[in-house]
């Protein structure tokens, strides 16, 4: 059986990963003032551009259910079966725009991954490993769907600015994140952002520190794949976070950059590491 792996432009994997694991994508739009384009193919740097002279978030539109269909019949016209990889429901209409049409296809299997960005990928591409060695969609579907718990997304950010203009936080969070300068962590639980530890000083001490934390927090990790994902930082500042990972005994480590959608609700200086963390399994 020939299966398809798909997901939406928020995973945020450059187009080489995306034809090495043959994941199939359908973008979000991204709307600024009055230009629309796809997700990706406007760069952060226009967004922050953007941000800082009209002092607006860009508008994202979720992929809607003519979108998913015409994405999954294309698809099905060359592969037996699909399985749909989805932004958390709690941050968007994706998964159930995706649930619905699948409910009149055959062999579409859609999965609320309750995760963003790259926390997407590492599911997307595990159901990848599993289809190339013949396990039937339905299997794939249930392994991945188990891992969802396990995957460990976070962030440091630099403030609360697009998060705060995004609706995502509140005033009075805003406020003390800036009074102190702190550097806020973003941890997602259950398909939602919350707050997780804070941080003060220089670039290369944030990050140093938030990657010591993440890695102590999450001490079960599946070795085999990690990401490092940023929205506007230095090579320097990425490899911090790639040897801390290294030194974890990581195989494998991937530096991506945000596409448009999510980098509308981080800003500027963002970066996670992100790896599913169920390595006894």
């Amino acid at each position: 059986m020939k299966i398809a792996i798909s997901a939406e432009s928020t995973i945020d994997l450059p187009k080489e990963l995306l034809v090495k694991y043959e994941i199939h994508i359908v973008p979000f739009a991204v709307t600024l003032g009055d230009k629309t384009a796809l997700d990706g193919e406007i760069t952060p740097k226009e967004i922050f551009e953007f941000v800082e002279k009209t002092g607006k978030l860009p508008k994202t539109s979720a992929v809607n259910e003519y979108q998913f269909e015409e994405h999954f019949k294309k698809i099905l016209e060359s592969y037996d079966a699909i399985i749909h990889f989805s932004l958390s429901t709690s941050l968007s209409s994706t998964y159930e725009n995706a649930a619905k049409v699948s409910g009149q296809l055959e062999n579409v299997f859609v999965l609320d991954t309750k995760s963003l960005s790259t926390g997407v990928a590492l599911l997307a591409i595990y159901a990848r490993g599993l289809a190339d060695q013949n396990v039937q969609p339905n299997i794939i579907y249930k392994k991945c769907l188990a891992r969802v718990p396990h995957v460990q997304a976070s962030f440091v950010l630099n403030n609360l600015e697009y998060l705060y203009k995004g609706g995502r936080c509140s005033s009075l969070q805003r406020f003390s994140v800036n009074l102190f300068k702190i550097r806020p962590q973003i941890l997602v639980t259950d398909g939602k952002m919350g707050s997780g530890k804070v941080y003060r000083g220089k670039d290369e001490v944030v990050i140093k520190k938030y990657c010591e934390d993440t890695l102590e927090k999450f001490d079960n990790p599946d070795k085999t794949l990690a990401f490092v994902t940023v929205t506007d930082y230095s090579p320097e500042i990425c490899k911090i976070a790639e040897d801390a990972l290294r030194a974890k005994g990581f195989k494998t480590i991937y530096q991506t950059t945000a596409g448009s959608t999510i980098t509308s609700h981080c800003g500027k200086k963002t970066l996670g590491i992100l790896f599913i963390n169920d390595g006894k399994q």
